[in-house]
């Protein structure tokens, strides 16, 4: 029986619940950790690592940048390493729109640049499909730190006026999808990132494609961390040398004449002129030539 309107003896109308209205979507900040050195942060990224509440980050972003976070911030790992995914980008991108929709703002963050192949883009892409606002904080990509920290100019007007980035992910057939033709010409640089496993076939391809096989051509690993090395050769020599230092990834490709330069810019780093000073190398100790700099190998 419906209640009674005590003052008319009509029926009181039935009480309706309003919808609650939604929350508006949280805000997303897509933030490029850069190469893994911490002072490489932009002051921007670092203020909103600062600011945030909660975090996603990437496996390739290291402790030290992890340690700039605010305390107080939540934070979720969603890494992915080669052929071992904490979650499929299907699934990372299907959290950030459900957190997202739920009212939380959250930082995005990944190492070097979201938008030079971190999938970056296919992210906020999906945020904006969505309706979801964001905004992205670029980063120092791992070529940029390579070089600056190996003394590798990517451009330089003797040697090359063109930079080409590629990806050298294995398909599943073990071969690598790239444009050789593009990547086999000269006076350019070309850096080559997640291309490791890969090595062999990527030097190959260049040299079928035209590159002569005394290009100077280095891997260099762990770019701009305190464990960082630089190993430079030859397109025809590099494979070998990669397999006999036992490189692992985070590493980068590097391709071309500004190669050469390593060896005479990389000596005269801080750090590299304070490993050869005579009190760092005693006469009764000598040290091998990668003493150099940290875990510098030349071929």
């Amino acid at each position: 029986m419906s209640p009674m309107n005590d003052a008319t003896g009509t029926a009181a109308p039935a009480a309706c619940t309003a919808p609650r209205p939604s929350l508006p979507p949280g805000h997303v900040t897509l933030v490029g950790a850069g190469p893994g050195d911490p002072d490489l942060l932009t002051r921007k990224a670092h203020r909103m690592l600062q600011n945030a509440s909660l975090v996603l980050y990437d496996h390739l972003v290291g402790p030290a940048v992890l340690d700039c976070i605010a305390p107080s911030a939540e934070r979720i790992y969603v890494g992915k390493e080669s052929s071992r995914h904490t979650l499929p980008q299907e699934e990372i991108i299907a959290l950030m729109v459900r957190l997202a929709r739920s009212g939380r703002s959250l930082v995005r963050l990944k190492g070097g640049d979201g938008y030079i192949f971190g999938r970056g883009g296919e992210e906020v892409q999906a945020l904006a499909q969505a309706g979801i606002p964001f905004d992205v904080v670029p980063g120092i990509t791992a070529a940029q730190g390579a070089g600056a920290s190996m003394g590798i100019p990517l451009t330089h007007r003797d040697h090359a006026c063109t930079l080409v980035f590629a990806t050298g992910h294995l398909r599943e057939d073990r071969t690598v999808g790239l444009d050789w033709e593009l990547l086999a010409r000269p006076r350019q640089t070309v850096v080559i990132y997640m291309g490791v496993g890969a090595l062999p076939a990527i030097c190959s391809q260049l040299i079928a494609h035209g590159l002569p096989a005394d290009t100077p051509a280095a891997v260099v690993e762990n770019a701009t961390l305190p464990h960082e090395r630089c190993l430079a050769a030859t397109l025809a020599t590099l494979p070998a040398l990669a397999v006999a230092e036992k490189v692992q990834p985070p590493a980068l490709i590097m391709v071309g004449q500004v190669v050469q330069l390593h060896g005479v810019l990389c000596a005269q780093t801080p750090v590299a002129r304070a490993a050869a000073a005579p009190e760092a190398q005693p006469a009764s100790a000598p040290q091998p030539a990668s003493a150099l700099r940290p875990e510098m190998t030349t071929a």
